[in-house]
């Protein structure tokens, strides 16, 4: 019987390093948006790249469009912190697939401020990327926000009674 060890030591190496590449692509994500670094968040997506924002009140559209739709609507909050959490990374196994698409389901905590460091809006809800690796590495070809909750300045939660 061969020895196949290094073999498959090669191709759990090689899973670490996909692995590590897409969690940097999400962390990336987050920090473009929050940056309002609308050019790096576009070369985030492949050419034909979209983004759904509508569960949050937004468009759904190819990932240029929906940049110049953010820089528009995030405008008004100049302090911004998505949290990603909780990811869930899955590659591409089915059918004709050769590792090449993964797929991120990941949670957020989305803290905004429209003046002063304390946050006055806040959502939470749950990404769900989908990538593709390029010769340019791995890339998004979907983003879909959903939305799952969400605070309004002067709509705190109620004191918790003991």
């Amino acid at each position: 019987m061969p020895n196949t060890e290094p073999m498959t030591q090669r191709v759990e190496l090689a899973t670490v390093r996909d692995r590590l590449a897409v969690d940097g692509v999400i962390t990336d994500y987050a920090v473009a948006v929050d940056d309002g670094d609308w050019e790096a968040y576009r070369d985030l997506f492949v050419p034909q790249g979209r983004a759904d924002y509508r569960s949050a009140g937004g468009i759904e559209g190819e990932a240029s469009a929906v940049a110049a739709w953010l820089a528009e609507s995030l405008g008004l909050f100049p302090m911004r912190q998505h949290l990603i959490v909780n990811r869930r990374v899955r590659f591409g196994v089915w059918e004709q697939d050769t590792g090449d698409t993964a797929r991120v389901q990941a949670d957020y905590v989305n803290p905004m401020a429209t003046s002063g460091p304390a946050p006055d809006f806040m959502c939470g809800g749950r990404y769900a990327f989908a990538l593709l690796r390029t010769d340019d590495g791995w890339r998004l070809s979907e983003v879909v926000v959903r939305e799952k909750w969400r605070r309004l300045p002067g709509r705190h939660s109620a004191p918790v009674v003991n």
